[in-house]
């Protein structure tokens, strides 16, 4: 199983966003005042409609977009100078895995962010063997990523991120293009993992499997923030937002 990678900073949330707000180019405001902390080892999920400013406050987190307010990351705020610290910490994975998959090998791919953090080949090797094995791909190190399957890209995504040992792993809408057999295995996989889990997703049923919390996030503003079955059982705040309520959870009566 991977570890998550330094001792957490037990004095700081992994977490702190303070009035945060983007603009895009164009003008139109992408992030409006966020305020938002989430603490080391809990498993969160974003939802919202499409469009709603869920992948721009994954991005904000991991300090690709500039905008006003505060973005502190286990204690280090987002600056320049803390850019390097900031990314060894926390790992992102992409809504599509074929834009983290351009080497020749899945080895070579997984091998991509240890090697660039300067460890020994014996380091990189135990790495990319802990990872594959971790995502139930120990036997394709030599596979080219083009052969894998869509749930298959998916783990050696993951595979990628957990060679790097973060603390915090984002993701974006991790469950697009997967059949529910490897939608249930990739449930199976992030309930395993120990690191801090941020993920952005339109599909409330693999939300509702896969939190304890969840952030309701419309209009660059967060709507809600509790309980995530608590949260997705409100028939009315859903629709209100442009989601459905879970199947697997019991609906409250629309309000009068």
């Amino acid at each position: 199983m991977c570890k998550a990678g330094p001792a957490v900073n037990t004095m700081a949330r992994a977490v702190e966003i303070e009035n945060f707000s983007y603009k895009y180019p164009d003008g139109t405001a992408a992030l409006d005042g966020v305020n938002l902390g989430i603490d080391h080892g809990e498993k969160v999920v974003l939802i919202g409609p499409n469009g709603a400013g869920k992948s721009t406050l994954l991005l904000a987190m991991a300090g690709f977009v500039k905008g006003t307010g505060k973005v502190v990351i286990d204690g280090l705020e987002i600056t320049r100078g803390n850019l390097k610290k900031i990314r060894a910490c926390l790992c992102s994975c992409l809504e599509n895995p074929d834009d983290q998959l351009f080497m020749p090998t899945l080895f070579d791919d997984v091998a991509f962010g240890p090697l660039n953090m300067g460890l020994t080949p014996e380091e990189i090797k135990m790495r990319v063997a802990d990872a594959l094995r971790t995502v139930g791909l120990a036997e394709m190190a030599d596979k080219a990523p083009h052969h894998l399957s869509a749930g298959q890209k998916r783990a050696a995504a993951i595979a990628t991120v957990l060679s790097m040992a973060p603390k915090i792993i984002t993701m974006d809408e991790p469950d697009g293009s997967l059949d529910p057999r490897n939608c249930g295995k990739l449930l199976k996989l992030l309930g395993s993992l120990p690191q801090t889990l941020i993920i952005a997703t339109c599909n409330m049923n693999f939300a509702a499997a896969l939190a304890d919390r969840a952030i309701l996030v419309d209009g660059g503003r967060i709507i809600a923030d509790g309980h995530a079955k608590e949260i997705m059982a409100d028939a009315k705040l859903m629709a209100e937002h442009g989601l459905e309520v879970p199947g697997t959870i019991r609906q409250v009566p629309l309000k009068d």
